[in-house]
């Protein structure tokens, strides 16, 4: 007799790969100098570390969501969670640090297969008033791995070696393919045409623009650069016209902007990827190299910011359903931002007291919760059921292009702030891995950190603008033969 499979045991089985990959965004950040010194590497070359799975988990994730609208969300997930569990397997294993650049843009790809279908299958399988609950687990779970990134690495660092960061990937990996094929239901699926043209243009304007972007500084800032970031910005302009004229069904559908709560929810989860990816690389620079920690006990130092907003999250994204959209969230950017500016100014001191870092990550903690489940329930109240997969790749495309463009822009901002304290790219290099850079060398290299800090916290204030701006959501309406069918398809 067929039994109505439990929405909850699909989520909860798609947040163990879901929490995976994007542990993979900052756990990183902790390794860099371990990374640096093993694999004889630059700055420039191991942000590239990030880089380059920033980039290949942004540009393919408007085609991913469709993929699972047209293939089935639980089909594309488990291909991308099986790439991306051997890319980590070859991360691992890597010799030099050109291998592991390569084998991370593999594991983006793996990771953009699997991002959507996590948001989709809530947007399928939860009424748009019941989303707020589903979307506070998906909260916690996105703000939890970004932030316990750098601990988990540093731990993995000090006592195997950075090589466990991706190693440790294989035994989860497999586990979450056990999970999400026994537990995550096949959905109904829809058909559509792929737009080649758009998915061209867009990973080509991309690639030119990050690329500018990351290697402006190391290159001078040379003419080739300023026409490569021009272009990036030109193909650009050319994906989202042919977008809007396309006779066909676009890649990127411009109808979903229409709504309002969604294009601005789109705009300030942009603005919280590029700012959680660039804050976290200067903030350990300067506890591993002027301060000479440890990975974990750098790690440590921001341990309250993730307890916080791994407890806080599910209960506020309970309450996001019932407040008014712009409430929350937007007192959460503001704590952000205040707290990744507090944060830069303890910086400035190569011998502060690491206690104010501990009280402005804990604030910062609460201030995540208060903002990854909130905007990604208002971004998908009104997404009609069967452009689930197409809204959930806009809104995780636009949070990996913020990503990808804090990542660069972070890199270049640092490297700038060096030179002008006349340190060049020598003291990035010196003893990063090993412990403290010379003491002649820490005020400078401190105030280089701190003033770069301060751009993630500006970001911020564009995700506060925002959210301000949100309106309140229309009642729900009853359901139709369209949910009838999702529903359906979750009994067996």
């Amino acid at each position: 007799m067929p039994t109505q499979r439990n929405p909850w045991l699909a989520l909860g089985a798609l947040v163990v790969g879901f929490f995976m990959i994007l542990l993979d965004v900052t756990i990183v950040a902790v390794a860099n100098p371990a990374i640096m010194t093993d694999l004889h590497a630059d700055i420039s070359a191991v942000i590239w570390v990030t880089s380059a799975y920033l980039l290949t988990y942004a540009v393919p994730l408007l085609i991913t969501g469709r993929l699972g609208d047209r293939f089935g969300p639980k089909n594309i997930y488990l291909i991308g969670l099986t790439v991306f569990t051997l890319a980590s397997l070859w991360c691992g294993l890597s010799g030099d640090i050109e291998t592991l650049i390569a084998a991370r843009a593999v594991q983006g790809l793996g990771a953009a297969l699997m991002t959507p279908q996590t948001m989709a299958v809530i947007t399928r399988t939860f009424p748009p008033d019941g989303r707020g609950a589903a979307m506070g687990l998906w909260g916690a779970v996105a703000g939890l791995a970004t932030l316990i990134g750098p601990i988990l690495g540093g731990v993995l660092v000090d006592g195997l070696g950075w090589e466990w960061i991706f190693i440790v990937n294989v035994p989860v990996g497999v586990v979450a393919f056990a999970l999400a094929a026994w537990l995550v239901p096949s959905l109904p699926t829809h058909e559509h045409k792929f737009d080649w043209l758009g998915v061209v243009l867009s990973a080509a304007g991309m690639f030119l623009l990050v690329f500018g972007i990351q290697e402006g500084n190391a290159r001078d800032w040379s003419a080739v650069i300023w026409v490569m970031i021009l272009a990036g910005v030109v193909v650009l302009a050319v994906f989202v016209v042919t977008q809007a004229r396309g006779s066909g069904e676009p890649l990127l559908p411009l109808g979903l902007f229409r709504d309002r709560n969604f294009s601005l929810s789109n705009l300030a989860i942009a603005s919280m990827g590029a700012s959680v990816t660039a804050v976290m690389v200067p903030i350990y620079f300067y506890l591993q190299a002027v301060h000479g920690m440890t990975p974990t006990r750098s790690a440590l130092v921001l341990a309250p910011m993730a307890i916080i907003s791994g407890i806080a999250a599910p209960v506020v994204g309970k309450l996001s359903g019932r407040w008014h959209p712009r409430l929350i969230p937007t007192i959460g950017f503001l704590l952000f931002a205040i707290s990744t500016a507090w944060l830069a100014l303890v910086m400035r001191d190569p011998h502060a007291n690491i206690t104010w870092m501990v009280l402005a990550g804990a604030v910062a903690g609460l201030s995540n919760s208060f903002i990854w489940a909130p905007l990604a329930t208002t971004a998908t109240h009104n997404l009609p059921i069967h452009q689930a997969g197409a809204g959930a790749g806009v809104y995780n495309t636009t949070r990996q292009v913020g990503s990808v463009l804090g990542s660069a822009a972070i890199s270049a901002l640092i490297a700038a702030r060096m030179t002008a304290e006349g340190l060049g790219d020598a003291p990035a290099g010196e003893g990063m891995g090993t412990g403290q850079v010379p003491e002649v060398v820490r005020q400078a290299f401190s105030s280089a950190l701190s003033a770069a800090t301060f751009l993630p916290a500006t970001l911020l204030l564009i995700g506060a603008v925002a959210s301000a701006l949100f309106i309140r959501n229309p009642v729900a309406r009853p359901p139709g033969p369209a949910d009838a069918l999702e529903v359906n398809s979750l009994t067996r």
